[in-house]
């Protein structure tokens, strides 16, 4: 005669079963997801950046106050309430924005 205890014991419910499942797809889905980011974070910092230009020359009487990088300009903030953009890749100045208050 088998042990009632013993039948217990290899027979589990199904909710239990269920939850086993689930937790084991959240086990896979989670190290998928920490390998793509892994891979997502190699690739975007092994990527080069536009360089940039030796030097940039202010036009005379300028200061500047911060500098903003963007993808293929450069924005300098002058103490005179100006934005100069100039080219990333050349160094030329594009565009002069005065800042009215």
């Amino acid at each position: 005669m088998t042990d009632p205890s013993e039948t217990e014991i290899q027979q589990e419910p199904p909710q239990i079963r269920f939850l086993r499942r689930l937790v084991t797809t959240l086990t896979v889905a989670m190290i998928g997801g920490v390998l793509v980011i892994i891979a997502l974070l190699v690739i975007r910092l092994s990527a080069d950046d536009v360089p940039l230009p030796a030097e940039i020359a202010l036009p005379p009487g300028i200061e500047a106050e911060a500098v903003t990088l963007g993808s293929d300009w450069i924005a300098i903030v002058s103490q005179e309430d100006s934005i100069l953009i100039f080219d990333r890749s050349s160094g030329e100045l594009r565009q002069t924005i005065q800042i009215s208050y």
